[in-house]
């Protein structure tokens, strides 16, 4: 007989990416329209009704266990207990955990390991971790007050530059307002696109790949963008490597770019801490989301960065904010 299968959820800013994997199926499907928010927060109700749909998708109606890795969490997650009354009996789900997107990216990077992990797409969350007693988060705080180095930063530096260029202002880079122009159109329909959108981060994170064309290229402008990019994102991830080994790695698309921000990145880092060491990821925060589901039985809440629900005692895990 065989038994159920497991599911491992990333939900980032680039959409909802789902591994299964079981005695009789093993699947890997996306969902890339934008995470749907509600006044700022994740919506949870339609964010369940999306995953459930992107999970039937593939012919998959039942599982053991999943994990669902969400971006938001700590901060923009307010109920996480919604997702496993949505999705609990819909798939008849022995365990449900909640984590942030960090947790599963750490996982996906380390498997479980103690270390640090850069999580890089459109926002910027790093997590330095043993999985037990130290909890270091660092950044993570969304694109208007934080996610240094991330993709809706390195895409509003470059828009800012095309703007610059756009008016003649010091700093600017045609090369950044030629493909500006030809993604946007005219800069108020920037403007409008970006200031009345609900998702802003995400359309800021669209032009991320421009500036890097712009850099291969050989616009400098483009080029100190992404530099300094790789330097924030070292900042941070020396930031959050208190009390444990500097071991470091990384997950998220930014770092598809390897060739823009692995440079400097790493030379910061080892600037800051020499004896710094680099491993390359094992997988993805989906890959570590269903490591954590096979490994649910054992999976400690760790509020507010990890809850636990279950067919015996759901919902066990309430915020305890403040105490870690």
């Amino acid at each position: 007989m065989s038994l159920p299968a497991h599911a491992g959820v990333d939900v980032g800013g680039g959409g909802i990416r789902v591994k299964i994997e079981g005695d009789e199926v093993s699947a890997y499907v996306e969902d890339t329209a934008p995470v749907p928010r509600h006044r700022g927060r994740v919506d949870l109700h339609r964010l369940a009704a999306r995953i459930a749909t992107t999970i039937e998708g593939a012919g998959v109606e039942r599982l053991a266990g999943m994990v669902i890795g969400v971006t938001g969490l700590p901060g923009l997650v307010s109920e996480p207990g919604t997702l496993w009354q949505t999705l609990g009996d819909r798939f008849g789900l022995g365990a449900l955990v909640v984590a942030g997107d960090m947790v599963t990216t750490h996982v996906g990077a380390l498997g479980f390991r103690p270390g640090v992990v850069v999580a890089a797409g459109t926002g910027v969350i790093t997590l330095g971790t043993d999985l037990d007693g130290v909890w270091n988060q660092a950044d993570g705080w969304g694109h208007l007050l934080g996610d240094h180095g991330g993709g809706a930063w390195i895409g509003a530096q470059g828009l800012q530059a095309a703007l610059r260029a756009h008016d003649g202002r010091i700093g600017g880079s045609p090369a950044l307002l030629e493909r500006m122009t030809a993604r946007f159109g005219h800069p108020l329909d920037l403007v409008g696109l970006v200031y009345q959108s609900t998702s802003p981060a995400h359309h800021l994170a669209s032009f991320a790949p421009s500036v890097a064309e712009a850099v291969r290229e050989g616009d400098r402008v483009a080029g100190r963008i992404w530099a300094e990019a790789g330097r924030q994102l070292a900042q941070t991830a020396v930031a959050a490597a208190t009390g444990l080994e500097p071991v470091f790695s990384w997950g998220g698309r930014l770092f598809d770019a390897a060739d823009l921000i692995m440079d400097p990145f790493q030379s910061t880092v080892r600037d800051l801490l020499p004896d710094a060491c680099f491993i390359p990821p094992l997988g993805t925060s989906a890959d570590g989301a269903l490591a954590l589901a096979k490994a649910a039985a054992d999976v400690r809440p760790r509020n507010p960065y990890l809850y636990v629900f279950t067919r015996t005692d759901a919902p066990r895990a309430q915020p305890l904010h403040g105490t870690l």
